[in-house]
Order: structure tokens, then sequence, then C-alpha cells
């Protein structure tokens, strides 16, 4: 497991992202624990993971929305997101948080 901290003194919580499929393979470990401020959001968990890890921003984000939703599934605790408060969702200490890239396909000469 790959560790990251908060450079700010009085970091108040730690979270551990379980990483799958191609992030697992990108990120070269299938789970990372951050340090995060008090009042974080999941919003800036993905920021912080593609700042400290620049290689995963085009596998994680969006290249035109800069969002991480329309390639992933990422639950929080076990609970999808959309069933919460999207990426606004509050972290607390000790909260698990999943990213699943999601494939999409198909024929083209089935449209």
């Amino acid at each position: 497991m790959m560790r990251f901290s908060n450079p700010l003194r009085g970091c108040e919580m730690k979270v551990k992202v379980k990483l799958f499929g191609v992030l697992k393979r990108a990120f070269g470990s299938d789970s990372l624990l951050l340090e995060l401020s008090e009042f974080s959001k999941l919003k800036d968990l993905i920021d912080k993971i593609v700042e400290e890890n620049p290689s995963l921003r085009n596998v994680l984000l969006d290249p035109e929305l800069m969002d991480p939703r329309p390639h992933m599934i990422i639950l929080v605790n076990g609970v999808e997101i959309s069933a919460l408060n999207g990426l606004e969702t509050s972290l607390k200490d000790g909260d698990e948080i999943v990213l699943i890239p999601v494939i999409h396909g198909g024929r083209r000469d089935a449209i």
C-alpha cells in the first residue's frame, strides 16, 4: 500500500482508497492511504490523487469534463456516490473509497 501525507500540519483524517483494473495497473498498487484535512470532500481526494500521481490523470478523469464519473464507479464505504452527495460527499477518518473503472464499448455495426 502506498502512503501520501498531507503537507499541512494538523492533518485530521486518513482514508483508504482501493484501486481496480486499469487504475491498479497504472498506479502499481491495489490501494493507497491518504491523509486529508478534516473537512475534505470526495472531490478533494480525487484532486489529491491526480496531483500526487499525474500518470493517473488520463485514466481517472474524463479529458473533456475533468471529472471521474463518466469512467468510474465510486463507492464510499460500500455506497455508490450517486446515492450520497456525489463528488461533494464529505469524508471522515477511516472511510474506504473504492474506484472501479468502467469499460465502455460495443460493436460499431450494432448501431
